[in-house]
Order: structure tokens, then sequence, then C-alpha cells
């Protein structure tokens, strides 16, 4: 797994940064995204004060929010809640689960695009935001804790890692699955389910089409980003490992936002 920076263990400027993030992602945790940058020195710290305005304005969380809710996308077959050992207050976490994902995989997909920008030497000189008053959403629910995949049992390992990715010969779990894990008999399901659903050429459309949408966006967004502040600018023998992490994002996100509604449209209406 890519290393991060538990939240826990955050503090000084990193963990200011990160209470900024919860607050306008608008979930009650960070993603991996910003908890690996934060593992290499000054890196997180450096993008936050340059694509910081973006997001504190509102602005990128609105235009990714806006991609993701547009996509035309396939249904997965109803879950009965109770032939998974499920009940109603099961079936409820597990749709504010996948819900905390759409929300935030769209955000990083934005965060991700305007820092590939910084690193392919664009220089922001846009005028900003007008300050106002736009206000986050209100937070998702606490999420349960994520299954670790190397302490997981075999048949829970085996079937996280076939959901997940590869990122040069080290598995990468998406964090969705590592909590929907603690349903075995869900999990069992959808290792089943998705993977046909996986090569269907309705995802290969909805996938292109939402990072075509993203894309567009951080087009917009890095033209309206004002000047870099200056201040400390990490080491950049970093910025192949950088990218290749952004690219295991740009992979993965894209999959959160549309698994993520899959799943939480996928349990049949109570009778």
């Amino acid at each position: 797994m890519l290393a991060e920076l538990p939240e826990d263990a955050a503090t000084g400027t990193i963990a200011g940064i990160y209470g900024e993030i919860r607050r306008l992602w608008a979930v009650p945790y960070v993603s991996s995204l910003q908890r690996h940058l934060a593992t290499r020195p000054g890196w997180l710290e450096w993008s936050w004060s340059a694509l910081a305005p973006a997001f504190q304005s509102g602005a990128a969380q609105t235009a990714g929010w806006r991609v993701a809710a547009d996509l035309d996308l396939p249904e997965l077959t109803p879950m009965a809640a109770a032939d998974l050992g499920l009940d109603p207050g099961d079936v409820q976490t597990i749709r504010d689960v996948c819900a905390g994902f759409v929300r935030v995989a769209p955000v990083n997909l934005m965060f991700a695009g305007l820092l590939r920008c910084l690193l392919q030497d664009q220089q922001p000189s846009g005028p900003g935001w007008p300050a106002d008053d736009w206000t986050p959403p209100a937070a998702l629910p606490v999420l349960p804790g994520m299954i670790d995949v190397d302490t997981a049992d075999d048949g829970t390992r085996g079937a996280l890692l076939r959901l997940g990715t590869d990122v040069d010969g080290t598995p990468f779990v998406p964090g969705l699955y590592r909590i929907l894990a603690r349903w075995p008999a869900l999990l069992s399901h959808l290792d089943e389910a998705l993977a046909p659903m996986a090569q269907a050429p309705e995802m290969a459309t909805a996938r292109a089409a939402l990072l075509r949408g993203i894309d567009a966006a951080v087009t917009d967004l890095f033209a309206a980003l004002p000047a870099c502040q200056g201040g400390y600018v990490p080491v950049f023998d970093d910025r192949p490992a950088v990218l290749a992490a952004l690219d295991t994002y740009r992979r993965t996100s894209p999959e959160m936002v549309i698994f993520g509604q899959i799943i939480g449209n996928g349990f049949k209406s109570p009778q």
C-alpha cells in the first residue's frame, strides 16, 4: 500500500490542513491522496498553499460534484439486505459509506488535476475568486474503520485484492472496499457482481465522461487560480513518484464515483 500519514499522527501545519480538508470536502476524514502527500516532506504544505483558493471558494468541489452527478450509470442487480445478513441500520451505514466516497472522489480528482498542472510547470496567475459566504454541505457521519488488507483473513484479503489494483507491483485497495469488508457477505457478493460490470462498455463510457468533465473543469479552474504565494518548495526529486501516485488516483477515483453510486443505490427498497 502507498505510505500514508494517519490523521491521528498529524501535528502542526499538516494537522491544520487536514482539518481544512475535512471541512471543505464535507466528510469526517482525510483521503489517502492527501495522507500520502503528507509523508513526503513539504509536499502537502506546498500543494495546499497553491491550491487552497480553489477549494476555499467552493469552486473546485462544486465543479467536481456537478460532473459526477451527470453520469449515466448502469444498475447493480438489486440486493436483498436479509440475504446478505444486513439489517436496516447496516444498509444505512453502507449507503453513508458510499455517499462519502461519491462526495470525496470527484473533489480529489479536481485536487489531483490541479496539482498535476503545477507539476507540469504551469504557473497560476488568475484573478482568484471573490470572497463570499460559500458554506460546505453538512458533513456525512463518521465512517467505520477500514480493514487492514495485510492482516485480514485469506478470503477477505483475496476479495479485496481482486477489487483493488496494482501500482508498480504494490497492491492498492481503495478505501471504499476496505470499509465494506466489514460485512463479509456483502464483500463476497460485490467480488462476484462488480467484476463483469467493470468490463461492460457502459462503464468505460461513464469513466471517460467523468474524466473528460473533470479535465475541462480543471482547465477552467487553473486559469482562475491566483499566483502562488511562495514559501517552502518541496524536493522535486520526488516529482516522478508523486505523478505516479496521481496516476493511481486517476485510475481509482472514477471507480469510487461510479461504483459508490451503483452500490449505494443497489439495495432493494423495503416492502
